[in-house]
């Protein structure tokens, strides 16, 4: 007798919508970074947005702005983790708690490479800006935690499909906003970090899918 197959984290019905919307932001993550490369002033599409300073965005705004911040700090972003992961395993997701580890450390790990590469600054030397690595931790959550309530409420291509990217560019649009008016992006390092979750996290997805489905192969075949 054998189990029942583990529900994938990334929906087969998701994958060609979220793989081209992959695909298109990873090109929009190069080109940006090829664009601002050493770079340290704001530019074109950075002018258009008026960025709040510490004296334009006052209480309960700059509250709100600080808090969104705290939660990419690496004490705010430990609790998010370890919270996904404890609600995954509590739900008996082991897939999907795997997921949140290597899809989060992923997408810092390629914000982190890219920042070195692109060396984009502000507010001097050594204050490396793109993409933002909050914006992308941000909208890495969101995106797998749609991914998961995709699977559980029984979402098809469309739905799955809008809920995801609508959850992304929910948490992105708020984190990229505290970072603007906090003055620590400009507002084409949001972008560049929200477009490098959308690239990572899917093809992070698919990935854990394939090692856990060729796993379970390798256990049943000695089952046999």
């Amino acid at each position: 007798m054998t189990g029942r197959p583990a529900p994938s984290v990334l929906p087969p019905s998701l994958r060609p919508w979220l793989g081209l919307v992959a695909v298109l932001a990873a090109l929009v993550v190069g080109a940006l970074g090829v664009l601002y490369s050493g770079h340290s002033e704001p530019g074109t599409v950075d002018r258009w947005i008026i960025a709040p300073t510490a004296d334009s965005v006052g209480p309960p705004w700059r509250h709100v702005a600080l808090a969104l911040d705290f939660l990419g700090e690496p004490a705010g972003s430990a609790m998010l983790i370890v919270a996904g992961v404890v609600g995954c395993l509590l739900l008996r997701r082991p897939r999907a708690a795997v997921l949140v580890v290597v899809g989060v450390g992923t997408t810092v790990g390629a914000t982190t490479l890219i920042k070195h590469l692109v060396g984009r600054t502000i507010h001097g030397p050594g204050n490396l800006s793109y993409p933002s690595g909050h914006t992308a931790f941000a909208t890495a959550l969101a995106l797998m935690a749609a991914l998961f309530a995709t699977d559980r409420l029984g979402l098809g291509r469309t739905a799955g499909t809008s809920l995801v990217l609508a959850a992304g560019l929910a948490a992105g649009a708020a984190m990229g906003w505290a970072e603007v008016a906090l003055g620590a992006h400009y507002a084409t390092d949001v972008l560049g970090g929200w477009c490098t979750a959308l690239a990572v996290v899917p093809a992070t997805a698919w990935l854990v899918d394939r090692i856990a489905d060729r796993m379970a192969d390798a256990g049943r075949r000695e089952r046999r």
